[in-house]
């Protein structure tokens, strides 16, 4: 169905409203006026106001009014391709693995590619009897002659069958401009493991691709399908020239409903004619999409030794990277930086976290502009806490650098420390993760999202997870880290407000006359709800710029 893309008018009464702003404490109900808020008030005034200018009026009946959710860290393109084959979480076996292949083998017409997303390490570090660490001939006979494509949830590592990796015409190790790795045995043979995107995305870029038709409009579906969980926007962390034209092409057929700004993916074998093009482009914009923001990696992930730790892992790993040359990555950023550009560095380990901070920190100040982020922080030692501390609350140019995190990712670590992320950390160091409440205590400004579709894209998760730190609705789940809890309004804040000043927006994120009419409608109040409660409130509007794009 086509829908206008044009702001729209509303007026919502009857609602308990969460404004994040202090005002208004007593206001029941909103007029929305070409996409902006024009008055909060009582229900009776808002209703004249609305009949007088012939606006709708929606009785929500009590429902709760936020600012409209925004998850700070989002894969959406790349999550509408990726989520188009089989969905292989929660398959602890390589033989449960074979199942679900041979499944799908048997549903596929022949010749045609065989993809799965979600796959996790575990199945490969407990396989009984099979050959050590990931390999694709496990998986071979259970799509004989199939090329069979699998990336794991983490979006960090690939696996490929023999016919797949001859497709993609991978026969051996190459060198790369990054720490990517196609994995080999002792005689050059692949064994089908295919480390970080540089690699693996000689696999992808060889299996068959969508049209353009279709690869809009699964763009535009995944938006609406993000509305239905209150999303009224996101950061898209992964962004080419790709998404930008299909962004514009969608807010054109008035089939936009999503207000997002996009990162430009930088590599690191990007040239300085490459950052110029980049730059050159970097105020393209929509109505409800922006550019100007650049997305880079300072290292990779815990699970497969490629995060970059202040000591090695139990395994040995964790000392590297992912740039060859580190003078080349502050080269980079102090170009986007000086063009004025907002940048989000991936940085899982701790020592990645610190290294990102001292490159922040010997920026020149720029006026008018919000700082850099640093994304995940998912291992901080005491010294990094420090570090962001002294960032935060100092007058220097990084004084309002962000922390945007995840604790959503929680959900794959075991109480007894078994999991693959912990047994790699070591005793007591897993303990060091996710510190969201040490963050927001050092004064830096904490954002929150889901990385999806490395982990759920709902926000209710989010938050409860990150309010709750333990499986919601399950009495007997172990709660990881108690201390670092955040309130529900903290939460909350962290999806709304705090999105919005870490990008200079001062429109956004509040319920106030003069801002943009993002709201996300809720069956119960999210902040008095438990975190075991929360991913069961249901959602009742999503409305982007006045529009509603979701009624539930």
């Amino acid at each position: 169905m086509q829908t206008s893309t044009t702001a729209a008018d509303l007026a919502i009464v009857g609602a308990r409203l969460r404004t994040n702003t202090g005002a208004h404490s007593d206001a029941t109900a909103i007029l929305v006026r070409d996409g902006r808020i024009a008055a909060l008030g009582g229900d009776d005034s808002i209703r004249d106001a609305a009949a007088e200018a012939g606006i709708e009026v929606r009785d929500v009946a009590g429902a709760t009014v936020t600012p409209g959710l925004f998850d700070g860290h989002t894969h959406p393109h790349w999550a509408a391709d990726l989520t188009a084959g089989i969905d292989l979480g929660g398959l602890g076996t390589v033989d449960e693995l074979r199942a679900a292949i041979a499944a799908e083998h048997e549903r596929l017409p022949e010749g045609a590619w065989l993809r799965g997303w979600n796959l996790e390490y575990e199945p490969f570090e407990h396989g009984a009897g099979e050959p050590g660490g990931m390999r694709g001939e496990l998986l071979e006979d259970a799509a004989p002659g199939r090329p069979v494509a699998l990336i794991c949830y983490d979006l960090h590592t690939a696996l490929a069958t023999a016919p797949a990796l001859a497709a993609a015409g991978i026969t051996g190790a190459r060198d790369f401009d990054d720490a990517s790795e196609i994995v080999v045995d002792a005689d050059g043979t692949p064994t089908g493991e295919l480390r970080e995107p540089t690699a693996y995305n000689l696999l992808f870029d060889a299996a068959p691709k969508p049209s353009h038709d279709d690869e809009r409009d699964a763009l535009r579906d995944m938006f609406r399908r993000l509305a239905t969980a209150g999303l009224t926007g996101g950061a898209i962390m992964d962004g080419k020239d790709r998404t930008v034209e299909l962004l514009a092409e969608l807010e054109a057929r008035g089939e936009l409903d999503h207000r997002v700004t996009v990162h430009h993916w930088h590599a690191v074998g990007d040239t300085d004619d490459d950052v110029a093009r980049v730059i050159a482009a970097k105020d393209r914009r929509g109505r409800l999409w922006q550019t100007g923001a650049i997305k880079l990696f300072s290292d990779g992930v815990i699970d497969t030794g490629t995060a970059w730790l202040h000591a090695p892992d139990t395994c040995g790993d964790g000392r590297a990277p992912f740039w060859p040359s580190w003078e080349r990555y502050a080269e980079v950023v102090r170009a986007y930086h000086d063009a004025g550009m907002l940048i989000a560095t991936h940085a899982v380990g701790d020592y990645a976290v610190s290294r990102v901070l001292d490159v922040y920190a010997s920026l020149p100040p720029r006026e008018g502009l919000p700082f850099h982020s640093v994304e995940h922080l998912e291992v901080l030692a005491d010294t990094d806490i420090e570090q962001l501390r002294e960032l935060a609350n100092g007058d220097g140019p990084a004084s309002g650098v962000t922390a945007s995190m995840q604790p959503l990712h929680m959900q794959w670590r075991a109480a007894d420390h078994s999991d693959g992320w912990a047994a790699r950390l070591g005793e007591g160091r897993d303990e060091t993760g996710y510190r969201v409440r040490d963050v927001l205590d050092a004064g830096v400004t904490l954002v929150l999202g889901s990385d999806w579709p490395v982990a759920q894209y709902d926000p209710r998760l989010g938050m409860a997870w990150a309010r709750g730190r333990h499986t919601p609705g399950d009495a007997s789940a172990h709660v990881f880290e108690p201390a670092q809890r955040l309130s529900g309004e903290e939460a909350l804040l962290a999806y709304t407000l705090w999105p919005a000043r870490a990008r200079g927006h001062e429109d956004r994120g509040v319920l106030a006359p003069g801002a943009v009419a993002d709201l996300t409608v809720w069956g119960a109040d999210p902040v008095a709800a438990t975190p075991d409660e929360l991913p069961e409130v249901p959602i009742r509007l999503t409305v982007v710029e006045g529009r509603v794009v979701f009624e539930g």
